[in-house]
């Protein structure tokens, strides 16, 4: 039996309500009350987390370890939990590290940061046709494979995070394809998906790269750029970027 102080504890209590809120997909989206009442729990448990609560020490740029990046990951994950319904762990970013952008298939997250800063900045794919690339022109000039993978978006928003904030959301239409990066140092932030990434469901990570389209008339008349003027361009996952793993010190969750 499990000790009653992890019972208790922040984390159980997050994924408790992490699988009340996403245990019934046929229940989960944007027009069901039950279901936003559950979101709105979660968000308030995650707002009130912080790196204690995990057992987790706030790292330093001086006491975080400087070995060569070629050995060393970016980033690091704890894992914490996982279900079918969701997975639940801590992203540690290094000093001038980023998550590059990248997009959440058919899924809900939830990040909550625990110590530092991220930069979040967040896009929306745009429900025109893809074929509207071939009127716009970029610099410098794509090839035809290229263009086959780019998707019209828009930037939502920007926003910088810290312990202070609520966590950011994003659904499967709205803010799912976003970029992290750490501000002014080491950073951290609990992270919840639902439902996990997994390829065979086809919830796989993508990687994407920004471009702005020019037409010919902006281009002569140096007009500022409409929203819609920016794309997505699928790529391979950046090599300076990879994902190391590190054992989750706190509270164990059993559900």
């Amino acid at each position: 039996m499990m000790p009653r102080d992890n019972m208790t504890s922040t984390v159980q209590k997050i994924a408790r309500q992490a699988l009340a809120t996403f245990r019934h997909p046929s229940l989960v989206g944007e027009h069901n009350k039950a279901f936003l009442e559950n979101v709105s729990k979660l968000k308030s448990l995650m707002a009130e987390t912080r790196a204690s609560d995990l057992k987790i020490v706030p790292r330093t740029m001086e006491s975080a370890p400087v070995p060569s990046p070629r050995v060393a990951p970016p980033v690091t994950y704890m894992h914490i939990y996982e279900t079918d319904t969701f997975s639940m762990g801590v992203f540690l970013l290094k000093t001038g590290a980023s998550i590059p952008l990248h997009d959440h298939p058919g899924m809900y997250g939830m990040l909550k940061v625990i110590y530092g800063k991220v930069r979040i900045s967040c896009f929306d794919v745009l429900d025109k046709p893809r074929d509207g690339a071939s009127g716009a022109h970029f610099s410098p000039p794509l090839v035809p494979f290229q263009s086959s993978s780019l998707r019209p978006s828009v930037l939502r928003s920007v926003g910088e995070y810290t312990e202070e904030n609520g966590p950011c959301v994003l659904s499967p239409q709205k803010d799912n394809i976003h970029q992290i990066d750490a501000v002014d140092g080491p950073t951290a932030f609990l992270d919840i998906l639902s439902p996990p990434y997994d390829p065979d469901e086809g919830r796989d990570c993508h990687y994407y790269k920004v471009l702005h389209a020019h037409s010919e008339a902006a281009d002569r008349e140096s007009e500022a750029q409409e929203p819609d003027d920016l794309w997505l361009m699928e790529i391979p996952q950046p090599s300076e970027f990879w994902c190391g793993g590190e054992p989750f010190p706190g509270p164990k969750v059993s559900l």
